[in-house]
């Protein structure tokens, strides 16, 4: 009787628990509800196809008609694909053992269907089969159809890929037995968890879905991150110039100016001292300096490339002057690489003599495949960007968005359902924290650089006008050191190496690293990972042939340009106090990379 008594007690105890946390689950729905409903009534565009998606589906079906037998044939094999998995799942249900032979080739399922249920239920099991099974072949039939020209045929694929990784069932609560696993154990705590994180990432996004892929708590800029000592020397309305303090008794004379991406915030490259490029080169005997740019709003409304432009080149004197020298390295990465291209160009047009050579990573200069990013890019899409920038600059979530989108089944849904799901809080990861941490775009800008580089691609081809200087990309003269990484999506690496060829009136050398368009570029020597590949001969049409006779080097390439840069720095000199010249305003590093959006 009194077991009897307890078991009742405690039966009734998960009953009333489960009770609460329905009743808590039914309450922030609701909110979560409101606030939807109150954003959707805000002014939105008119627009009803804002990513120009219907003359590329237009497109993509018309192919499908003009290829009937191919059509037919393609889903034909579709059905009885999906038949054999059917009778597979029916025998597994009987408790047969179901000949594996007749299985078609299906798709890796990858680390979204890692619980054990997806492959030991074969309820679950078939749920996982029939979804790789279809959208591989939707992905495949718009890669192979006949009849779409390049650009259309990238971005049907790419939205494609978008639909299908949307509809993974791991994306479903009823679908997913680790979520089913997790309601029934806990009663529904981590469905109440993960709706309040939910309602809080609403509300921090100011009635979007601000989705947080780490502990956003974890991390300061400044005491976690970007901890390289150095100080604030100068700054304008677009940058602030940060001197590292050095860490070395003598340095080389010539001083490095770092010039980072506009759209991600530099420490990137200072994300902690066992990951930091900026310590890690002033610990080879460099003065370097880094380029923090304003995180925008209306204040910057009126800034242009040219201005842009301008602003580096003041950094430059400041530079020299600091440093009491005549020239100085570029440094640069991505956008950065870009915008410091177009300025070599002009130097190279009228005699400018500042710089001693130039380093770009995973920069664009020909733009004909620029990458996932283009499929966002055309005259129509820019003409909605810039309605979203009527204040003067591009909110920093659009741009964030974007970003996500290209990864979106690892950036988007594996933190939906780990967060709003599962009630779990995602990992502290400092890549993660910097790559949340958004950034604006000035309107003049950001249109300037679609139009121009992504629609035009004026650079490498008809060329254009900064500062009043016509220019191209064989315009630069400067030493370039111009490196690629192997898995770039942003920057594709043929694309890099179609841009450094044409720089023939430089001296190039031309690297490519493993992995991509980050993990590429921060790579430091002490984690022994990836490799490099290097070939002094750049003749070579394509960047296949180009690696067909590179030779192949174990380990970060930071050491292969630390090697090339000695050679062209001077000699060793008393080591500099960052700011003794002109003066200090600030610890690094400065106000402006600590300015937030989503706060």
């Amino acid at each position: 009787m009194p077991d009897t008594t307890v078991k009742d007690a405690s039966l009734n105890q998960q009953t009333q628990e489960t009770a609460a946390n329905m009743a808590e689950i039914a309450s922030l729905s609701a909110k979560i509800w409101a606030l939807f409903l109150e954003n959707s009534n805000q002014e939105k565009s008119e627009n009803p196809d804002p990513l120009n998606l219907g003359p590329v589906l237009t497109d993509m079906m018309q192919a499908f008609f003009d290829n009937p037998q191919e059509t037919a044939d393609s889903a034909l094999k579709l059905w009885q694909d999906q038949a054999a998995i059917w009778h597979h799942a029916m025998t597994k249900m009987l408790g047969e053992t179901p000949d594996e032979t007749t299985m078609p080739e299906i798709p890796a399922a990858g680390k979204r269907f890692a619980h054990q249920d997806w492959s030991e239920n074969a309820v679950f099991e078939y749920l996982k089969q029939t979804y790789l099974l279809t959208s591989g072949w939707m992905q495949d039939t718009v890669e192979n159809v006949d009849g779409l020209e390049g650009p259309e045929r990238k971005k049907a694929a790419f939205y494609i890929r978008l639909f299908s990784e949307s509809m993974n069932p791991a994306n479903f609560f009823a679908l997913n037995p680790e979520v089913l696993e997790a309601t029934a154990s806990s009663r529904g705590k981590n469905l109440v968890r993960g709706l309040q994180m939910m309602l809080e990432d609403i509300e921090r996004g100011k009635g979007e879905l601000l989705i947080r892929q780490t502990d956003m708590n974890a991390f300061e800029v400044g005491r976690d991150m970007a901890v390289t000592p150095g100080k604030v020397i100068w700054q304008n309305n677009v940058l602030q110039l940060i001197q590292y303090a050095p860490s070395t008794d003598t340095v080389y004379a010539k001083p490095l100016l770092f010039i980072p991406p506009w759209i991600n915030k530099y420490y990137v490259l200072d994300l902690n001292p066992k990951k930091s490029l900026m310590k890690w080169l002033v610990g080879q005997g460099y003065t370097v300096f880094i380029i923090s740019w304003v995180n925008p709003n209306e204040s910057q409304k009126d800034e242009t490339w040219d201005s842009y432009l301008q602003a580096v080149s003041d950094a430059m004197d400041i530079c020299l002057r600091e440093t009491s020298q005549k020239k100085l390295h570029l440094g640069s990465y991505c956008i950065g690489g870009t915008l410091t291209g177009t300025l070599l160009a002009k130097f190279g047009k009228t005699g400018d003599k500042r710089v001693a050579s130039a380093t770009f990573f995973t920069a664009l200069m020909d733009f004909v495949d620029a990458g996932e990013l283009q499929v966002f890019v055309d005259d129509k899409t820019i003409a909605m960007v810039d309605e979203q920038m009527e204040k003067g600059y591009l909110p920093a979530q659009t741009m964030a968005s974007a970003f996500n989108m290209l990864r979106s089944s690892d950036l988007i849904w594996s933190y939906i359902v780990n967060n709003y799901m599962l009630g779990k809080d995602p990992f502290p990861f400092d890549l993660l924290y910097w790559n949340s941490d958004s950034t604006a775009m000035p309107a003049k800008v950001h249109h300037y650089y679609l139009e121009t580089f992504y629609t035009k691609n004026a650079f490498s081809t008809c060329g254009l006008t900064v500062q009043d200087t016509p220019v191209l990309v064989s315009d630069i003269t400067a030493p370039v050191y111009h490196v690629a990484t192997k898995e770039d999506h942003i920057a594709p690496a043929g694309s890099v190496y179609l841009g450094a060829k044409m720089m023939e009136n430089a001296n190039v050398r031309f690297v490519l690293a493993g992995s991509g368009h980050v993990a590429g570029v921060v790579n430091p020597v002490a984690t022994e990972k990836y490799q490099y590949w290097t070939n002094k001969d750049i003749t070579a049409e394509t960047l296949p042939e180009w690696l067909a006779s590179a030779t192949e080097t174990t380990g970060s390439w930071w050491p292969d340009w630390d090697r090339w840069l000695k050679k062209r720095s001077g000699k060793k000199v008393a080591k500099r106090v960052p700011g003794k010249v002109n003066g200090c305003l600030e610890d690094a590093p400065g106000s402006f990379v600590k300015k937030r959006f989503d706060a």
